[in-house]
């Protein structure tokens, strides 16, 4: 199944009592399909996963694959730090309709190499829907290493990585050792042309909420060998790509939404919406590109 080159991972619109905002939801879903996202990623990081319940992600996962209607197809964000619990709540997901799984690093308990590839292992034997590693040290406090990615490529519905350890070796020697139809997603906006100049097809985008038909162009232009074009549109967006983590995601870029005229409310304790310091730096920094 082809997911393309531009994901969106989904910010969770809420309500001012913070329960999930579903009119807004199926606004952005199409603000994200108009602005050239691909497939759109529910649940993950940037979709605040860890203060939604089971309940809500298939609720919300239901509601962006029925406003989607196939235009963009939909990864669900399914992983947990328990490999049971994973798999069980995965099988549910799996009846939503969506179009692939993404799972995360299993955080917190810090298991080993071999633990990590046992984990990704039994979900995949699990399911038979593509699915999608999510390798975030900086959250999981653990880094997935390339021998374990290379070896979890050639499990058959494991077809991607998204990649936000910022390590661009980790990353070479992964598009260097797996096969052609296994791709390489950038994690992190700041690293997504140099992702493409070694070899990786696309990217999981925050920035692509606000910049997404910007990323469009900077990808093709790449593709078609105008590589002084995109670097021209990535030095253009860098400001914006560090800008939109000068708090916790996803308060920076819900705050960019807002201001553009999508109001998808704030963000669920322990997060803290972004001040008003803050919020005067993105309009600021967001001011320039547009």
């Amino acid at each position: 199944m082809e997911f393309g080159r531009l994901m969106t991972a989904m910010v969770t619109p809420f309500k001012e009592n913070l329960e999930i905002n579903y009119e807004v939801v199926a606004e952005l879903v199409e603000h994200l399909i108009t602005t050239k996202t691909e497939t759109i990623v529910v649940s993950g990081t940037t979709g605040e996963s860890p203060t939604l319940s089971d309940e809500e992600k298939l609720e919300l996962f239901s509601a962006v694959v029925k406003q989607a209607k196939g235009r963009a197809k939909v990864i669900a964000g399914t992983g947990s730090n328990d490999t049971k619990k994973t798999i069980a709540f995965t099988k549910k997901a799996v009846e939503t309709g969506i179009d692939g799984i993404m799972l995360v690093t299993p955080y917190y308990n810090k298991p080993s190499q071999e633990g990590l590839y046992q984990h990704f292992k039994a979900v995949a034997t699990a399911v038979d829907l593509p699915i999608m590693i999510y390798n975030i040290p900086s959250r999981a406090g653990i880094n997935i290493s390339a021998d374990v990615i290379i070896r979890l490529s050639k499990i058959d519905n494991i077809f991607a990585v998204k990649e936000a350890s910022g390590d661009i070796v980790q990353i070479s020697q992964i598009i260097k050792n797996t096969a052609e139809d296994f791709y390489l997603y950038s994690g992190d906006d700041k690293f997504n042309l140099t992702v493409l100049a070694v070899g990786g097809y696309g990217y999981v985008s925050v920035a692509s909420h606000v910049v997404g038909k910007q990323l469009n162009e900077m990808t093709e232009s790449f593709l078609d060998g105008n590589v002084r074009r995109a670097a021209e549109l990535h030095l253009q967006l860098i400001d914006l790509f560090d800008g939109i983590f000068v708090t916790s995601n996803p308060s920076p870029i819900k705050e960019l939404l807002i201001q553009s005229g999508i109001n998808v409310g704030g963000v669920r304790p322990p997060l803290m919406t972004v001040n008003e310091e803050q919020s005067k730096f993105l309009k600021a920094i967001y001011s320039k590109i547009k």
